[in-house]
């Protein structure tokens, strides 16, 4: 059984390595022999996917982003169109990365090939006649949120919820890592810092968190670096910013940072959800470009940038967005975190997420859902 993947972001292709990882467990008393191969990350690679394209080169955000790398997207899209044609897959597993990945179900769907959805776009902020597409051209969508699947039943789609992979990723960790006796720098409390994974939004959100280092002088700071991403790229920011000996980098190291963190300035993502689950007390910040910011502004029909605040439906993390996203207004967000009462509260509404998200196992329940509805192929009679 030959399964091509797609994931175009670092969080898109750690679901992927997860999924990857599940389907070789529940498929290895088969006689058939299971391939992978797609466009992904370091994560995937170490399952064995082959890689055609790699994550960090093709990792855009905000539409005037797009626009500026439209000829690299071309280019890839050409590149994989011609690939999966020549590699013949039973079935394409899309992840997320909808701008590239609906548009690709659609040649999948005229060459006769299965095409699965997992981790589902996000349909139900903008563009919502998109549904059409996915009515069209995917087998089977299997979606990670709860209201996910309430939003599709409404639309016609009788999809699967399977329950968010975080959970898996953090339990594996949890399960593969001692509880640390102490903390790595004694008694200082830790300042974590995520600014996101792509390169534009790492140039527009470091460099403004790192201020907070004249307003906490007490923290250790540290920088999750992103996979995709070379340290000199952090290195250089940091020099320019002057504060190279005040703050240290863990590249790829994430979880364990967050397994000590005491506060986290997290950009919008997939890593406020993260944090939220390491129950760290977060700020969520975002600053695009002016010209992506205005045509979103009026394009996304939600009330939250973050995931633990668009779950919950309410604003349980403060989101600092835009013109609000400033040294001043950080400070004063980090001083309200460390007031008891109100890091308690947090924490309950953590305790909520938690409850919303389900249980472990949305790996393994996507891969069972992928191989139900291979059943039918030739090469499993």
């Amino acid at each position: 059984m030959k399964f091509y993947l797609i994931a175009g972001e670092d969080s898109g292709e750690l679901h992927g390595a997860n999924l990857v990882e599940a389907m070789k467990n529940i498929t290895h008393n088969h006689p058939q022999k299971i391939h992978f191969r797609g466009v992904g990350g370091d994560k995937m690679q170490k399952q064995g996917v082959e890689l055609v394209a790699h994550v960090r080169d093709i990792n855009f955000m905000g539409f005037w982003e797009v626009i500026k790398n439209i000829f690299t997207i071309r280019k890839l899209f050409q590149t994989v169109e011609n690939d999966i044609l020549a590699w013949k897959p039973d079935a394409v597993i899309l992840i997320d990365y909808p701008g590239f990945n609906l548009r690709l179900a659609k040649f999948l769907h005229q060459n006769g090939i299965k095409v699965f959805y997992y981790v589902s776009p996000q349909l139900w902020a903008w563009k919502k006649g998109r549904v059409k597409q996915i009515k069209q051209y995917v087998t089977k969508m299997f979606v990670i949120l709860p209201f996910e699947k309430e939003f599709y039943q409404k639309e016609g789609l009788d999809v699967n919820f399977v329950g968010h992979p975080l959970l898996d990723a953090i339990a594996s960790f949890k399960n593969a890592t001692s509880p640390p006796q102490h903390k790595v720098w004694g008694d200082k409390k830790v300042l974590a810092l995520l600014p996101g994974s792509r390169t534009q939004e790492i140039k527009q959100m470091l460099p403004i968190m790192l201020q907070m280092i004249h307003h906490y002088p007490d923290y250790q700071f540290v920088i999750a670096g992103a996979p995709s991403k070379a340290e000199e790229f952090y290195q250089k920011i940091i020099q320019e910013s002057g504060f190279e000996n005040h703050v240290i980098l863990w590249k790829n190291r994430t979880y364990e940072l967050l397994s000590q963190a005491d506060v986290a300035l997290v950009t919008s993502g997939t890593a406020t959800l993260e944090t939220a689950l390491f129950d760290v007390p977060e700020i969520v910040c975002y600053k695009g470009s002016p010209i992506s910011f205005w045509i979103g502004k009026r394009l996304v029909e939600v009330k939250y940038i973050s995931l633990v605040n668009l779950i919950l439906d309410k604003a349980a993390v403060k989101e600092l967005i835009q013109q609000e996203f400033t040294a001043e207004n950080l400070s004063a967000e980090i001083k309200k975190l460390t007031q008891e009462s109100n890091k308690m509260q947090l924490l309950r509404d953590y305790k909520e997420l938690k409850e919303k998200l389900g249980e472990v196992g949305a790996s393994e329940r996507c891969a069972k859902g992928i191989w139900k509805e291979m059943q039918d192929s030739p090469k499993m009679k």
